[in-house]
């Protein structure tokens, strides 16, 4: 996608590292994964994701293990996660995953994201052919694994694609899969860099550099939100 790419790249990266809200989002994270499936990594493939990624972040360990036991105590039992969905300008359509105590402020909050960033709030459900929920890995390309192999092994644990772009690997599985390719990976002595639960677009529509600047504006609104975990789009 050439410099259109490139743009939206250093854009998120330079959103996020100005974020002073990057821990308490991973802190949100790995209280969630807790609370969801038991607070032990060796039995919590999403609960080992999420602490992966905040330790990518560069996360303190003391953190970390806060967010963890903040699983079990009251404050986990208000939280919700919540998915909403949207349209952002030039046709671009948006699903934000939340964690909410409030879900009245955080839903008014989103919907006023979505009216100021030229978008449109949608009702639940109106994306819900339009993006598919895959658990997906990236990692790099190992030296003495062959990789045809390794497909034909992770296929038995849920594989259905895999986008190999120079070092670089990502693997994309049914999100109900994602315990069993975690497993997988690491018995194969795969190093993940990244592991998560994301809506991938079922179908991807292609921008101009100065259309992406627009509706980044709006994806900026929405992830500077404190309930906001990740934002999803179907841009290619």
């Amino acid at each position: 996608m050439g410099r259109a790419f490139e743009y939206r790249k250093a854009a998120k990266l330079k959103r996020w590292g100005n974020m002073s809200k990057l821990f308490p989002k991973l802190s949100k994270a790995i209280t969630m994964a807790a609370k969801e499936s038991g607070g032990d990594p060796e039995m919590n493939a999403k609960l080992r994701a999420a602490i992966q990624n905040a330790k990518a972040n560069n996360m303190p360990k003391d953190n970390i293990e806060a967010a963890i036991k903040r699983a079990v105590s009251k404050e986990a039992d208000t939280i919700q996660e919540i998915t909403y969905e949207g349209k952002g300008p030039h046709g671009v359509l948006i699903m934000v995953e939340t964690a909410t105590d409030n879900p009245t402020r955080t839903v008014a909050n989103i919907r006023n994201h979505f009216n100021k960033g030229g978008g449109k709030f949608l009702d639940s459900g109106s994306l819900e052919f339009m993006f598919t929920r895959k658990a997906v890995f990236e990692f790099k390309k190992p030296e003495n694994i062959d990789m045809e192999e390794l497909e034909l092994e992770l296929i038995d644990h849920g594989l259905e694609e895999v986008d190999i772009e120079g070092d670089s690997v990502i693997i994309y599985g049914d999100f109900k899969s994602f315990g069993a390719l975690s497993k997988a990976l690491e018995e194969g002595g795969i190093e993940v860099e990244k592991s998560s639960l994301k809506w991938v677009p079922n179908q991807s529509i292609s921008l101009t550099e100065e259309q992406l600047e627009e509706v980044d504006k709006l994806i900026d609104r929405l992830e500077e939100d404190d309930d906001v975990l990740e934002v999803f789009t179907n841009i290619e």
